[in-house]
């Protein structure tokens, strides 16, 4: 496999609902900006559930000086709001931006005016040119709503030629899962640069959890550790730590650009592996 442009690490962190969460996500902030990550995110609810909280810290965690896109989905948004919402990100200072399709909310009627990422690229660029640095989100082992791979590919490159500067992968626990994805797409002359998204392993329940919701496969050896340990927090989180810093440096020798962590507002987890990763 070729080795893509580098482009760092990068972090993903989610709006806080609470005055604690706030104070929280500062320290964490700060503890990930010092190691000069490229970019942060920040995470944006379905149907724009979440959007003045995600302005909001976009701009607190702005402050450390990293540069900060925030995640902008079009599902259950009109053109007019999403219009405002550039201009307002514009205005503000921001370039960067991570583009989804995103999910329509319990009881919300209809998809909206855009009702795929690539649609939503393709406004994005109407309406600011190149102004914004844009990412997209690639699936290595499908979206789960895909009804096959090779559609799932076909999606992906809709993004990409829409006008996508970079894609962040959904996380996954197999290496040759992003390498079989990269050279697919790289067969059909997309050229994007495609960052692996690393989720860092610190609680079995709740990554069972997410992954069973995201169509993320948890190979059955890990899984069946995880199990073994049942309570004992300290061992998950030794044996995850092992199991993702052996992930990444098998992306990073195998010629991935960089890696993109969801941090779920959490800095020790991420810290680790970066340790380990030197």
């Amino acid at each position: 496999m070729s080795t893509q442009p580098p482009l760092g690490f990068s972090f993903e962190f989610f709006p806080p609902n609470t005055d604690a969460g706030r104070e929280k996500l500062g320290g964490v902030r700060d503890a990930l900006a010092a190691r000069k990550p490229r970019f942060f995110s920040v995470t944006y609810g379905a149907g724009g559930s979440t959007q003045a909280r995600t302005f909001d810290t976009v701009r607190t965690v702005r402050r450390s000086g990293v540069t900060t896109a925030p995640h902008l989905s079009c599902v259950g948004s009109d053109k007019s709001a999403l219009r405002d919402l550039l201009h307002a990100y514009r205005e503000d200072g921001v370039d960067s931006l991570v583009a989804l399709r995103g999910d329509l909310p319990s009881g919300m009627g209809g998809a909206g005016e855009l009702r795929y990422a690539n649609e939503l690229v393709e406004f994005i660029r109407d309406e600011t040119g190149d102004h914004f640095e844009i990412a997209v989100a690639a699936y290595p082992e499908a979206h789960p709503q895909a009804p096959s791979f090779e559609r799932d590919l076909e999606n992906f490159a809709r993004k990409a030629r829409a006008g996508a500067n970079i894609a962040i992968t959904q996380y996954f626990f197999t290496a040759e899962a992003y390498f079989h994805f990269v050279e697919r797409v790289r067969a059909m002359g997309i050229d994007t640069p495609i960052v692996p998204g690393i989720m860092p392993i610190t609680n079995y329940t709740k990554l069972a959890r997410f992954s069973d919701a995201c169509g993320a496969d948890i190979p059955r050896w890990i899984r069946k550790q995880l199990e073994a340990y049942g309570d004992d927090s300290d061992s998950i989180q030794a044996f995850g730590t092992e199991v993702v810093s052996n992930l990444c440096r098998r992306l990073l020798d195998g010629g991935a650009p960089g890696l993109h962590f969801y941090t779920l507002n959490q800095s020790a987890p991420t810290l680790r592996v970066l340790d380990n990763l030197n």
